[in-house]
């Protein structure tokens, strides 16, 4: 089985090409967990929290791999959760970076800032200046990763055909 990754700075649209993508591939996708997490909590969120996060993450992926058929897509993985530990807090949880030095991922699919802001409760940074910022982190990891990875820019429908592409391409491959 493949895992593709859909990663990127808030708002840029990877909800909903995770969703299109195991539609199309006739399989399953791995919301962020964090969503719930935080939905469920009835306080602000800490540092001490990325660690449950991640944890759940890893756990739900587990699940949903279980169902997979060929490909499993997910909406984000442990690098998203270490990009924000270290922007809010300056630092990241050594468990969660060895979590990341054993995850596997076949391909990312990085999404960019040309989609508009779309207001989000959980949502931080809407500022054009932050989104840069974030991108450009998102692609030095994808690109450092040794993983292929592609970006994913346009419309909803041409990001939906370009992913499609990369994913198809990713699972011709012997």
């Amino acid at each position: 089985m493949k895992k593709v990754v859909v990663i990127g700075p808030e708002s840029t649209g990877k909800s909903t090409l995770s969703e299109k993508l195991a539609t199309h591939f006739n399989t399953v996708w791995t919301p962020e967990y964090a969503r719930e997490y935080i939905d469920q909590l009835d306080r602000p969120y800490g540092q001490h929290d990325l660690l449950e996060i991640a944890a759940g993450q890893l756990a739900l992926e587990q699940q949903q791999a279980m169902k997979a058929n060929r490909v499993l897509i997910c909406d984000t993985d442990l690098y998203v959760i270490k990009v924000w530990s270290e922007h809010k807090y300056g630092n990241c949880d050594p468990r969660i970076l060895k979590q990341i030095a054993k995850q596997q991922c076949d391909l990312y699919l990085l999404t960019y800032i040309d989609l508009p802001w779309e207001e989000d409760p959980q949502r931080e940074y809407p500022d054009p200046g932050m989104r840069s910022y974030f991108y450009n982190i998102y692609k030095e990891i994808v690109q450092a990763s040794g993983a292929r990875w592609q970006e994913i820019r346009g419309s909803y429908e041409e990001r939906e055909t370009v992913a499609i592409a990369a994913v198809q391409q990713l699972l011709d491959r012997p």
